[in-house]
C-alpha cells in the first residue's frame, strides 16, 4: 500500500539532487532508507577493494602477453584483440567498480566492472543527500575529490601520450537518450572541472582517411559535429564489446571498428583506457583462480588475498558438480544480472534472470555465495531484499561505496540503497 506522506518525503529529498533519476523504467529506484555500518566495516570493504584491485593490476601484463587464441578463450572479441593490448597511460583503469558479497562470514568478490561501471552518481553524489536526511555521516564524503584527482591525472597522462601542442579537446559521450547514462556522464564532466564538451554517441564524426580541401589536408580522426578534432574521448558508460559491432545506420559501415582503429593509431585517446576492457571479462577471474590453485605467478601475500576475497571461478562447472557445490553461471561480458543463473550442486537450475541478452557470450562458473538479506522501506511498504555492495576503485584507491537491494540476482530493477556510518554512542 502506497504511503502518500512518505512518497512526498522521498520526492523532496531526491529533488535536491541535481539531474538525478530516483525512478527508472517508471518504477521506484532510489530508496529513502539507509543501511548503517560501523567505521571498521566501511574500512574493511575499502581494504578489500584495494587488495583485490592490486591482484587485477598484477595480471594485466600477463594478459597482454597471451596469444590471440587464449584471449579469445577468455571471451575477448576478435575485433578488440589489438585494442585491449594497448598500453597508453600508466593507469589500467580510472573508474572501476568491484561488486562484493558483504556478510558476517566475510567479504567475497563477485565481479569487477573495470571498464564501464554505472552507479556513479548514486554513490558519489545522491548518497550524501540521504545521509543528511537521516543525520548520518556519509562514508563517501571525500570520494568526489579523489574522483576528480584521478580523472585529471588520466587526462594529463592521455594528453602527454598524444604529444600534441596546445590544450586538449576533451569530449564526454554517452547514449543521449538514456537518462541514467547521460546524467552519469554529465556528472563526470562537471567534476573533471576542465574545459570539455558533451557530444552524444550518434553525433560523433569519424574521418577514416585524410581529406584535402582548398589545399589544406585534414588527417583522419574523431571530430565533434562542428568539426573540432577530439583528442580525449571519455566514454564511461559505453561498452567496447558493443562498440566493436556498431554500424552506421544509413551506410552500414563498421564505424565502431573504425573508431577502434583510430585509437590504435594514436589519433584519439579513450578513457577508461584499453586495459580496463582487458580486465572486464569475468573469465579473468577464472584465470586468477586457476593460477591461485596451481600456486603460480602470485606471491604468498597475494595468494592470501585471493584465498580471502575471491570465489572459485572456472570456465566449466565440472568441479562444482563433482563436489556437489551450488554455483552461478554468468556471461563473461554481461551487466545488471542479465543471463545469470543459479544452480544447486546437482546442476539443477534454482533461480535465473529472465533477461537473456548474453546467451551467446562465453559463460563462467562461480561458486554460489548468497547475498545477505534485510528489509527496506519503499513507497509501497517494507520489502524483503538481498544486498550487493559495490566499491569503486579509482585507479588504485578505494572510492565511494554503494548498495543495490533486490532479488537473489541483482538486476536492473534492483533498488539503490544509501549507506551511512553508524556513530558510536558516547558514554
Amino acid at each position: 500500500m502506497i504511503d502518500p506522506q512518505f512518497q512526498l518525503e522521498r520526492q523532496k529529498v531526491y529533488e535536491q539532487v541535481p539531474y538525478f533519476f530516483p525512478d527508472l523504467y517508471e518504477v521506484e529506484y532510489a530508496l529513502l532508507d539507509i543501511k548503517k555500518h560501523s567505521p571498521a566495516e566501511v574500512k574493511d570493504i575499502r581494504k578489500a577493494a584495494e587488495q583485490v584491485g592490486a591482484i587485477f593490476r598484477k595480471v594485466v601484463p600477463l594478459l597482454r602477453e597471451l596469444d590471440d587464441e587464449t584471449l579469445l578463450q577468455l571471451g575477448i572479441p576478435s575485433e578488440a584483440l589489438a585494442y585491449c593490448r594497448l598500453k597508453s597511460i600508466p593507469q589500467d583503469t580510472i573508474i572501476g567498480r568491484l561488486d562484493f558479497v558483504v556478510s558476517e562470514s566475510g567479504i567475497k568478490l563477485m565481479e569487477f566492472n573495470s571498464d564501464t561501471p554505472t552507479f556513479i552518481k548514486e554513490a558519489f553524489q545522491a548518497n550524501d543527500y540521504v545521509c543528511n536526511y537521516y543525520g548520518a555521516k556519509n562514508p563517501n564524503e571525500t570520494s568526489v575529490d579523489l574522483l576528480r584527482k584521478e580523472m585529471r591525472k588520466a587526462v594529463a597522462a592521455s594528453w602527454n601520450h598524444l604529444n600534441r601542442p596546445g590544450t586538449p579537446k576533451i569530449v564526454f559521450t554517452s547514449h543521449g537518450d538514456n537518462i541514467e547514462d547521460l546524467w552519469t556522464t554529465r556528472f563526470l564532466q562537471e567534476h573533471l572541472d576542465l574545459p570539455s564538451e558533451y557530444v552524444s554517441l550518434d553525433q560523433l564524426q569519424i574521418l577514416t582517411e585524410p581529406v584535402e580541401e582548398n589545399g589544406v589536408i585534414t588527417d583522419s580522426g574523431l571530430f565533434t559535429p562542428s568539426g573540432e578534432r577530439i583528442d580525449i574521448l571519455y566514454r564511461q558508460t559505453y561498452p567496447i564489446e558493443h562498440l566493436v559491432n556498431d554500424k552506421e545506420p544509413t551506410t552500414n559501415e563498421n564505424i565502431g571498428q573504425e573508431l577502434i582503429k583510430l585509437i590504435i593509431e594514436n589519433k584519439v585517446m579513450v578513457l577508461n583506457p584499453p586495459s580496463a576492457f582487458l580486465l572486464q571479462s569475468k573469465a579473468v577471474q577464472a584465470l586468477i583462480w586457476g593460477l591461485h590453485e596451481e600456486n603460480q605467478y602470485f606471491t604468498t601475500e597475494e595468494q592470501q588475498v585471493i584465498g580471502q576475497y575471491f570465489l572459485p571461478t572456472y570456465l566449466e562447472p565440472d568441479k562444482f558438480l563433482t563436489m556437489n557445490i551450488p554455483y552461478v553461471r554468468k556471461p563473461s561480458f554481461g551487466r545488471e544480472g542479465d543471463t545469470v543463473e543459479i544452480f544447486n550442486g546437482a546442476g539443477e537450475s534454482i533461480d535465473e534472470e529472465p533477461q537473456k541478452t548474453y546467451v551467446d557470450n562465453l559463460p563462467v562458473y562461480q561458486a554460489f555465495y548468497p547475498l545477505p538479506e534485510t528489509e527496506v522501506q519503499t513507497t509501497s511498504g517494507r520489502k524483503h531484499v538481498h544486498l550487493m555492495y559495490g566499491c569503486f576503485l579509482l585507479n588504485d584507491k578505494a572510492g565511494a561505496i554503494g548498495i543495490r537491494a533486490g532479488g537473489a540476482i541483482t538486476n536492473n530493477l534492483s533498488y539503490f540503497l544509501p549507506i551511512g556510518i553508524e556513530e558510536k554512542l558516547k558514554g
